[in-house]
């Protein structure tokens, strides 16, 4: 079976000792799945990146800045999720989260024993102050779960690349918002005698701010609570 390019590039950094992120990854100009390319969105490899998932529809969106507003790149399926709709509670729930995470250039692994992975960055701010536990989610390769979101190898290679040279071209950090599903009014009501009701209600807020700006919202948290303010 021929090695992918991703693939050799990753061999020689480890035969070489290279540092953890090396320049080579730069050098990729264009992403590893070939129909096609950050270009046809009017973007450039190592502009600001966006990434949405939706658990019940099992995919991730990448979406990438072009011009004065964020576009949708692809959409991805994901191989593999783990738990049922609702957030992540504690450690060994096998849940997957729910909410806005940030991944910075601390939180890729190239070494990943899932091929390639980034820590999402779990729990964040509003998770420990709602008592959540647990460590290490991550977006990464291959096709297994365990609280985790497995995309495959391939799909992997792209996401990775695009994300490390938009951190690597100056983005301190870009979101990650995990939601259930769709969070239009007619999804929210099927689920409006549920416990996560409210919670979703308040993620509900990120979700059409961005549908309506196509810009990632700011993001804080105050209490048990995220507040979202348009970043435009």
């Amino acid at each position: 079976m021929r090695l992918s390019l991703f693939v050799l590039i990753m061999i020689v950094i480890l035969l070489s000792g290279c540092s953890r992120h090396s320049p080579a990854l730069k050098e990729i100009k264009k992403p590893l799945i070939k129909e096609k390319t950050v270009e046809d969105i009017g973007a450039k490899m190592g502009n600001p990146i966006y990434m949405r998932i939706f658990k019940e529809e099992k995919v991730l969106e990448l979406w990438i800045k072009a011009g004065k507003s964020y576009k949708c790149y692809k959409t991805y399926p994901i191989q593999r999720t783990s738990g049922k709709l609702g957030p992540k509670q504690k450690e060994g729930d096998k849940q997957n989260p729910e909410g806005i995470y940030a991944i910075s250039k601390k939180n890729l692994n190239p070494y990943s024993k899932y091929h390639l992975s980034m820590n999402i960055g779990y729990p964040n701010r509003l998770d420990r102050n709602l008592k959540r536990s647990g460590f290490a989610i991550m977006i990464h390769g291959g096709c297994k779960s365990i609280g985790c979101f497995a995309m495959g190898d391939r799909a992997i290679e792209e996401i990775y690349t695009i994300a490390y040279n938009a951190l690597e071209n100056g983005q301190p950090y870009f979101y990650v918002a995990i939601y259930p599903f769709r969070m239009n009014r007619k999804n929210l009501q099927r689920y409006r005698h549920t416990d996560w009701y409210p919670f979703w209600q308040n993620l509900q807020e990120s979700y059409t701010l961005f549908n309506q700006e196509k810009y990632p919202p700011d993001v804080t948290v105050k209490g048990k609570k995220y507040v979202f303010k348009s970043a435009l």
